[in-house]
């Protein structure tokens, strides 16, 4: 383990408990490995496209090569990555993180995927010696780049407890739900919500223009009701200009809407409203939509009301 300051004061002698590694360095990993930069922490990052660490590493970031190193290096590693697909590539190819496990190793897995992914996920690094904890967050750009995530947990609670202070530098509260699993069934809860709002925003805007209320006054009319959430207020603007720079990209909401309806199958639960929002999601990735914001399935709305 490193500690780089050895003049450091007591009341932070956790900054010196353990080195850090960070994989996945793409809209969201960036700004929460910054943060812990920012925090006076070492971090070694690694990303399958390297380029994409150029950032971190100017500001003092570590540039490992692969996920192997990262994991023999750390005593815990970050993963923030898009999907199952990416997480189980970094996690079983030769040079990957299954690779580099020691006995203690924690690996903290911070993307959105299912929770029986992560349940198979944690029995591979357990078999490795290592502790597996899903750790999903909900927040998009701003409150990553605030240090303001919720972070969603399952897996063990003493592995947890090491990592709080770095959960505190990347997030404003951290939830522990139970075993491995359970962080992630508490993601695809949240964005259920999330997607369903998206959509429910949409709606009421299209609606109230086909009524022939001007949108403007239909934005302030939310904006001044029991209605409105820093959701609404964070993408207010999008809805007025109808640009949509992504904050929480479309393809990413359509991708999680699917894992909503694997797992409302599986358990066997009627959810039409996630239904609908996952058709439509899906839709306006086809139709173009997918970099942009999730508030752009509005445009989705509006161009199956047009035709």
């Amino acid at each position: 383990m490193v500690c780089e300051d050895k003049s450091i004061k007591r009341q932070k002698e956790w900054f010196c408990l353990h080195t850090l590694g960070w994989i996945g360095t793409g809209q969201m990993g960036e700004l929460m490995a910054m943060n812990l930069l920012k925090a006076g922490h070492r971090v070694h990052v690694y990303n399958r496209t390297i380029e994409k660490t150029a950032t971190l590493v100017h500001v003092g970031a570590i540039e490992t090569l692969t996920a192997k190193e990262i994991v023999e290096k750390c005593d815990i590693s970050f993963i923030m990555l898009s999907d199952t697909n990416a997480v189980k590539d970094v996690l079983t190819k030769e040079d990957g993180i299954l690779a580099g496990i020691t006995p203690g190793k924690i690996i903290v897995d911070m993307s959105t995927i299912s929770p029986e992914d992560s349940q198979i996920f944690a029995q591979l690094v357990s078999k490795k010696g290592g502790i597996y904890l899903d750790a999903p967050v909900s927040g998009s750009v701003g409150p990553a780049k605030a240090g303001q995530l919720v972070i969603l947990v399952g897996g063990d609670e003493e592995a947890k407890d090491l990592c709080q202070p770095y959960f505190d530098l990347l997030g404003k509260k951290t939830i522990h739900f139970g075993e491995n699993g359970k962080g992630s069934a508490a993601k695809l809860s949240i964005n259920l919500l999330l997607g369903i709002v998206g959509q429910g925003v949409g709606e009421t805007l299209l609606l109230a223009e086909k009524a022939g209320l001007e949108r403007g006054k239909v934005l302030e009319m939310i904006s001044q009701s029991a209605m409105n959430t820093p959701l609404f207020a964070g993408k207010r603007d999008m809805y007025e200009t109808e640009e949509f720079p992504a904050a929480f990209m479309l393809k990413l909401m359509a991708k999680d809407l699917g894992l909503i309806k694997e797992q409302a199958d599986r358990l066997d639960v009627e959810l039409p409203l996630a239904e609908a929002a996952k058709d439509t999601y899906i839709s306006a990735r086809e139709n173009g939509e997918g970099d942009s914001d999730m508030a752009a399935v509005y445009l989705e709305l509006k161009r199956k009301n047009n035709k």
